[in-house]
């Protein structure tokens, strides 16, 4: 029998896996609103549409435990790690002005 409904959580979890960009902007605003606690739980939620945790490790390249360490709320990745999991995600870390005059 299909389902007839589904939550919120895997309704836009199907929207970040069959749009990336959109995942990349909701990253994005999160990085500039947010604080560390924020992005750490943004790719959480983001593993989940790109295969789950254990799928993203493989991606990346890194053990498990460390993703779900890396995710949790005291998670505190290293460079590489971050790196590793946007790469498995398809997206990079970039860097842009504040302002133009701030260039």
């Amino acid at each position: 029998m299909a389902k007839t409904h589904r939550t919120h959580e895997e309704a836009t979890v199907e929207m970040f896996r069959r749009d990336p960009d959109l995942a990349a902007d909701y990253l994005n605003s999160v990085l500039e609103d947010g604080d560390e606690t924020d992005l750490m739980l943004a790719l959480r939620n983001l593993s989940k549409a790109f295969g789950g945790v254990q799928e993203v490790a493989r991606q990346a390249e890194v053990n498990a435990n460390t993703i779900y360490r890396t995710l949790s709320e005291q998670g505190n990745p290293e460079l590489k790690t971050l790196t590793a999991i946007l790469k498995a995600m398809g997206m990079r870390l970039a860097v842009q002005p504040i302002s133009p005059s701030h260039a």
